[in-house]
């Protein structure tokens, strides 16, 4: 026998991290279910079907709106990729490492690219995307709606209604949002739009699902360049999504089930009974925490449900606790990134992580390693102002 490595025997955790999220029993069920072509019949009646579900979900009638083979990340690409050309302005909001990111992408795609900037935990006012229009004059804005590194929630119908006064086009990242908050593609006049599977869809990583309006595409379609990505052109990739299913590559078949049944179990649940479930876990966990004296790191009415970035206590040693958590507990939470590094903890309650038993499991570890560490607060406080946000919510 060949020297092998030993079979794969990866451990039960409890995902509470930033991403991704514990995965649906159902999901990973679908994920074994036979690989057919990717031009097979069967398989093309799942894609129409995905589409219409994912236009559900993102609430639009947008005839483009697929799944791009790839995370989160392929799909932002694949939106600033399409609307950019060499030389044309762009203007990104950036108020953490997520708009950061989208402009370093706009830059690699040839914008010539405008940054306006907020601390960060904070969103940026419709006056302050307004001064920026005025002075830019950009083809594309382009916003992160739910900032993964700061727990911050950006409004997005208003900022819309002054980009396309301004003619210009709007970008949005709901990688976080979708499925964990409304997201209202066609009532707030979007025009380019991605998302990720593995966060508030309790889907593993492997698709984006992006959805471009009519006059995003009529962008696209009139470009003078050819779009930078072969791979990521949705000029090409419409003809396989579209009525000719025309090859382009071969899609990651089983993933597509794996979304396909993330979205069944979203829709079977409803969006607003979805959305009412990440907003009374976060309001139970943030309860817990005020009494263990952590606080949220976002700004005051603009925190994120399905994503909690909190105050590490004074004195208590952040990868500590962290791998503590992992190693006697198995819940992964996250770190801080670039200007919250060691100082905030990043807790998510998205998709199928977003639990009751979660949040009072959380907890209890929680109290356990800090009573450990010597941070002073009554046993059991956490747990009882979290029972008592589960209690009026059932009366």
């Amino acid at each position: 026998m060949p020297d092998l490595p030993p079979p794969l025997d990866t451990p039960l955790r409890t995902l509470l991290g930033p991403g991704p999220s514990d995965t649906h029993p159902r999901v990973l069920a679908a994920l074994a279910r036979p690989t057919i072509g990717h031009l097979d019949p069967e398989y093309l009646r799942i894609m129409n079907e995905l589409q219409q579900m994912l236009r559900r979900v993102f609430r639009t009638q947008n005839p483009m709106t697929l799944a791009i083979s790839g995370t989160g990340s392929a799909g932002m690409e694949a939106a600033v990729v399409n609307l950019i050309e060499p030389g044309d302005s762009m203007l990104v909001c950036v108020n953490g490492v997520f708009g950061g990111r989208m402009a370093d992408v706009a830059g690699r795609a040839g914008a010539n690219v405008t940054k306006i900037e907020c601390p960060w935990g904070e969103v940026f006012s419709v006056d302050d995307i307004k001064a920026a229009l005025e002075t830019s004059r950009p083809k594309v804005v382009g916003i992160v709606m739910a900032e993964t590194s700061t727990g911050a929630w950006q409004p997005i119908e208003e900022i819309s209604r002054v980009v396309h006064e301004a003619g210009a086009l709007l970008l949005v990242d709901v990688v976080t949002s979708l499925g964990g908050v409304p997201v209202e593609v066609d009532a707030w006049n979007i025009d380019a739009i991605y998302s990720g599977t593995q966060k508030c869809l309790g889907c593993p990583p492997g698709l984006a699902p992006v959805s471009f309006s009519a006059r995003a595409m009529e962008v696209i379609l009139n470009r003078r360049t050819k779009v930078q990505s072969w791979y990521l052109d949705i000029s090409m990739l419409a003809s396989y999504w579209g009525t000719e299913r025309v090859y382009h590559h071969t899609a990651p078949i089983n993933m597509t089930y794996a979304l396909y049944e993330a979205l069944r179990i979203v829709l079977e649940e409803g969006l607003d009974a979805c959305f009412a479930r990440h907003r009374q876990n976060h309001l139970a966990l943030r309860a817990g925490l005020e009494t263990l004296g952590i606080g949220m790191a976002a700004q005051e009415g603009h925190q994120l449900p399905m994503l909690n970035a909190v105050h590490i206590p004074p004195g208590i040693d952040d990868r500590a606790i962290r791998k503590g958590l992992l190693d006697r507990f198995n819940i992964e939470i996250g770190g801080g990134l670039g200007a919250f590094a060691g100082k905030v903890w990043r807790i998510g309650l998205m998709g199928h992580s977003s639990r009751r038993a979660n949040v009072l499991l959380l907890l209890s570890a929680l109290e356990q390693l800090l009573q450990e560490a010597g941070h002073a607060f009554e046993p059991g406080v956490s747990l009882a102002a979290a029972g008592k946000i589960y209690s009026a919510a059932a009366k």
